[in-house]
């Protein structure tokens, strides 16, 4: 039976491709407008697995995903990082200069900013997701309106790419994560990274203490990304990502620091893909 794969947004979009990239092309995909649908589809196991977005290179991280992680229970059973592409692409037979009005994802949009200026002629309209948007124009059969998406949308949705690659950054990657239910994924000798989740106290130098026991076991802090505790302000909770050759030393810092920290909570442990 073939996985059931849980993305935000349509065919055609970055997510879709990760899936394609990590799983192959026998799954059967679960399409989700929002991360909280993404969740809901994994709790009601109506999906297998799920893939969120969590950083960009060029953005930062996508702060409330990792709290759905941590509230939803879920584990991160692996990661996977794609270099952008942002095309500009519209109905066939339209050039650049017959578009008036370009409409993709807030992100994308960031991304595109300094082209974008290069064309004062095109309006810039924030949307859902960058794959529906290619989808509506074919759909619609929107001329004078362009879509900023992947090129696997272009093809699915037979739309002219007018100008390739008009990210501003040409390095520009993003990180997403798989994410289960249930956790054990991989046997502990292929496991060298891993996502924790804690609360420091207010005390001086707390954090430094827990960041200190990481080093002293000789992981390697990859990430480190607060968020505001909303039913205690001012109180901050601390996701962590770090990396390690030897599991044995990352399960003696996580029992010290199990310990030694409010709400200790392991997100997953698996394979680093850098």
């Amino acid at each position: 039976m073939s996985l059931k794969i849980a993305i935000q947004g349509i065919k055609g979009s970055n997510h879709h491709q990760v899936a394609l990239d990590y799983f192959g092309d026998t799954i059967n995909l679960v399409e989700c407008m929002s991360f909280h649908d993404l969740v809901d589809q994994l709790i009601n196991k109506e999906a297998d697995k799920g893939i969120m977005a969590i950083e960009n290179s060029i953005a930062g991280s996508i702060i409330p995903n990792y709290a759905l992680v941590y509230e939803n229970n879920l584990h991160i059973i692996g990661e996977y990082y794609l270099n952008i592409h942002h095309h500009l692409m519209a109905l066939e037979g339209q050039d650049l200069s017959d578009i008036f009005e370009v409409r993709s994802h807030p992100m994308a949009l960031l991304q595109c900013r300094e082209f974008l200026k290069t064309q004062p002629q095109i309006k810039m309209i924030e949307d859902v997701d960058t794959a529906e948007t290619a989808r509506n124009i074919q759909k619609n059969h929107l001329k004078g309106v362009g879509a900023i998406a992947p090129r696997v949308a272009a093809d699915l949705y037979n739309l002219r790419i007018v100008k390739e690659d008009i990210q501003t950054i040409r390095n520009n990657s993003t990180r997403f994560i798989i994410v289960k239910t249930q956790n054990k994924e991989l046997p502990l000798e292929e496991i060298n990274k891993a996502s924790l989740r804690f609360i420091t106290d207010h005390k001086r130098g707390s954090l430094a203490t827990a960041l200190n026991v990481m080093s002293d076991c000789n992981l390697n802090l990859t990430k480190i990304q607060s968020l505001p505790i909303i039913e205690t302000p001012w109180k901050y909770a601390f996701f962590v990502d770090v990396t390690f050759e030897n599991y044995a030393a990352f399960a003696k810092a996580k029992a010290l620091l199990a310990i030694m920290l409010e709400d200790f909570k392991v997100l997953g442990e698996y394979k680093n893909a850098r």
